[in-house]
Order: structure tokens, then C-alpha cells, then sequence
């Protein structure tokens, strides 16, 4: 039995980066992420950690920090959120097609401009082409399960890539909740230890990172990063499973809520599926088979896994807290492709909301799940992309 605690979202992160101890933090603040890291090199300071906490003067340096201490061989860990991010997108796919297994939690938060420092998915969505594995979170027990589970499928020795696992400013990152901690020596255990793959400081056997590639070879790397990635969900599978038999707790690619006989459904991520399952056990209990599907594995996608789970389903909501001006919302357009090769797909459609932390509230559920509902029976989509949310 672990340790039942009430924290923030920020807190479990920190605290499970202390279990696992690794060797280098490329530490540097913004809101809301700012608490965790503060957090965490506390820890080294007062040697809870024998961590080396680098403070740098930017999120760039920050993640430079990072791939140094990476190829140095070390175990390294930073965090960030928003323009952070943005700050990192240079260095992103470095670290990625350095083949780095650096963990970062992302405090998902809204991008400039207008300034806004409050929670939508706008930051990692706008990564999501970087070549890093992104695991997503619903609350603060599963940003500090992602968070340990993290290291392991980084690391693992056919994977060697990059980590962010998102948790939504504010609404996880400073929400006290009830989180289950586990034992420091299970964490360990679990984790393992790091094995280092072609260290720069193993002297006797010099190589080099990141070295100029010309067209004769550009294109051959890049097929063999993709190839790479086509792995990564069993290793996540098997990590979970790992994870279940220690901690009790079950993950998967996604999550599947009262999907098996739904005719409708919505698929969302992160904390808003939280509101989103209240909803959909009203609707159940009025007689509607309504279900949720939220996404864990956002990169790489599971195309053939969601499409199994959702063929059977009438009509289906993609929510989405980010957007692509001039294109369908970015979680909305993997939904669909899952679907193409369907012979019978679902009606569709892509409702964005909560953008600038805007809260997500019953009622819209209710209004996406009641809308569903009519399209059912007129089986007609009047607008596929829409706001909803919206002071008129």
C-alpha cells in the first residue's frame, strides 16, 4: 500500500521525479509549470536527490542542457509549458532525432498572442511533429503514473526517444487532489537502472551526435526514426502492464468509458474527460448509450486500436482545446483518419473548446451529447468544426 497524500498536480510531478533520481535537471520557470521545478530542485538542494540541477537563462538552454547531458550519458529530466515550449522548438527534434531519452512533463498552457497564461493544448499540439513520444493526463494520479512510466519506455533499448507527458495547467497542475504515492524502492525498482548507448564521455570509444548529414543519407535516417516510433506502443504496453502489477492501476493506449454498446460518443483528453464521464453516466442513466474515448497515446497514434474501439459507434464528438486555423482540430483529424478505412464510419464532428483556460462545463457535454443524439436520427452533420463555449 503506498502513501495516500493530497497534492497538486505540480507537486506529484516533482515527487515522482525525486523517486526516480536521475542524474541531470535542466531547470528553468514559467507559469504554470514554475512549481514544479521549484519543487524539484529544492529536493536536490536539501539531498534528497543527487541530481545536478543546471539553472539556465531560457527554455532553449534548458533543453541544449539537456541533449548535452543526454549524449553525456545521463539520465535527464526538465520540465515547461507554452511559450517554453516554443522556446525548446529548435532543440525538440534534436533531442528526438539524437535518439534521447530525456523525460519532460508539459503543464499545458495557451500560447501568445493575446498573452494568456491559463491551461489548452495549444503548446504540445503544436509539438506533436517533433518526434517525441507524448503521453497525456487526466489528474494528478495518472501525471504521476505517466511520469514513472515514462522513463522506462524512453529508455527502453529499442526505443531511445524523448518523453513529454501533459497535464493541463492550473486545472491539474495546482488542484490539490488524492494521490497514491508508491514506495521509493518500488519506484527504483521499476525504473531500473540507467543504461547508458553510446555515452560521449566513454573516451575509449569516441563517436559523435548530430553530425551533418547530406542527401545520400538525410532521408534513410529520417525512415529509420519513423521505424522506431512504429514501436513504441507495444513497449508502452508492456511498461503499463508492468506498472498494474506494482501499483494496481491500469493504462492503455487510451481510455475506454462505457464504449462497448454506445451509439454515441465523445473523445477527449486530458482533465476535461473527467466532466465529460459525469455527463455521459446521466445520459446512460436516461437511457442513451453514450461513451468516451480519451486518448493516453497521443505520439505515436494509435490509428488501428481506436478505430477497433469506436467502429461501432453511430455518431462521435472529437473535443478539442487547441486549434489549427484553416484545418479541422488536431485531435479531430486523427479520429477521422482512424476511421477512413472503415466500410461503415461513424458521423463526425469537432467541437473546440476551453481555449485560454475557459472552463468546460457539463452543460457543453450535454449540448455536444444531445446533438449527437439528433444527428442519429436525422443522420446529418450540419457543421463539422464549430466553437462552443462562446460569449456571444
Amino acid at each position: 500500500m503506498g502513501k495516500i497524500v493530497a497534492v497538486t498536480g505540480n507537486e506529484a510531478g516533482a515527487e515522482a521525479l525525486r523517486q526516480v533520481n536521475p542524474d541531470v535537471c535542466g531547470a528553468y520557470p514559467i507559469t504554470p509549470q514554475t512549481d514544479m521545478m521549484q519543487r524539484f530542485s529544492s529536493f536536490a538542494s536539501n539531498g534528497k536527490v543527487d541530481t545536478e540541477v543546471i539553472l539556465v537563462e531560457s527554455e532553449h538552454s534548458s533543453m541544449s542542457a539537456c541533449i548535452g547531458a543526454a549524449a553525456a550519458g545521463g539520465r535527464v529530466i526538465t520540465a515547461t509549458s507554452s511559450q517554453g515550449l516554443a522556446l525548446m522548438w529548435e532543440m525538440l527534434f534534436i533531442a528526438a532525432g539524437d535518439r534521447l531519452p530525456i523525460v519532460m512533463p508539459v503543464v499545458n498552457r495557451a500560447l501568445s498572442a493575446p498573452l494568456n497564461i491559463h491551461g489548452d493544448h495549444s503548446d504540445a499540439m503544436g509539438a506533436r511533429d517533433s518526434g517525441w513520444i507524448q503521453i497525456w493526463s487526466e489528474n494528478a494520479q495518472e501525471s504521476y503514473d505517466n511520469i514513472i512510466q515514462a522513463f522506462r519506455v524512453a529508455e527502453h533499448l529499442d526505443i531511445r526517444l524523448p518523453v513529454m507527458v501533459c497535464l493541463d495547467g492550473f486545472i491539474i497542475s495546482h488542484s490539490i487532489e488524492r494521490v497514491e504515492y508508491l514506495e521509493d524502492d518500488k519506484v527504483k525498482n521499476f525504473v531500473g537502472e540507467y543504461k547508458q548507448v553510446n555515452p560521449l564521455l566513454d573516451l575509449e570509444h569516441p563517436k559523435s551526435f548530430g553530425p551533418l548529414i547530406l542527401p545520400d543519407l538525410y532521408h534513410e535516417y529520417k525512415r529509420a526514426q519513423h521505424e522506431v516510433m512504429s514501436k513504441v506502443k507495444n513497449v508502452v504496453l508492456d511498461v503499463a502492464a508492468d506498472f498494474e502489477k506494482m501499483s494496481g492501476r491500469k493504462y492503455g493506449l487510451f481510455e475506454s468509458y462505457r464504449l462497448d454498446d454506445a451509439d454515441i460518443a465523445m473523445v477527449i483528453l486530458n482533465s476535461a474527460a473527467g466532466t465529460a464521464k459525469d455527463v455521459v453516466d446521466d445520459f446512460r442513466n436516461k437511457g442513451i448509450k453514450a461513451g468516451l474515448l480519451k486518448p493516453r497515446l497521443f505520439r505515436p497514434f494509435p490509428y488501428e486500436e481506436v478505430a477497433n474501439a469506436l467502429k461501432n459507434v453511430k455518431a462521435i464528438c472529437v473535443m478539442d482545446r487547441a486549434d489549427s486555423f484553416g484545418a479541422y482540430g488536431p485531435l479531430f483529424v486523427e479520429i477521422w483518419s482512424s476511421m477512413l478505412h472503415l466500410d461503415k464510419k461513424p458521423l463526425m464532428t469537432n467541437k473546440i473548446y476551453g481555449l485560454g483556460g475557459r472552463d468546460f462545463m457539463p452543460d457543453q457535454a450535454e449540448l455536444v451529447l444531445n446533438e449527437l443524439v439528433e444527428i442519429i436520427k436525422t443522420g446529418k452533420v450540419k457543421t463539422v468544426k464549430e466553437y462552443i463555449g462562446v460569449r456571444e
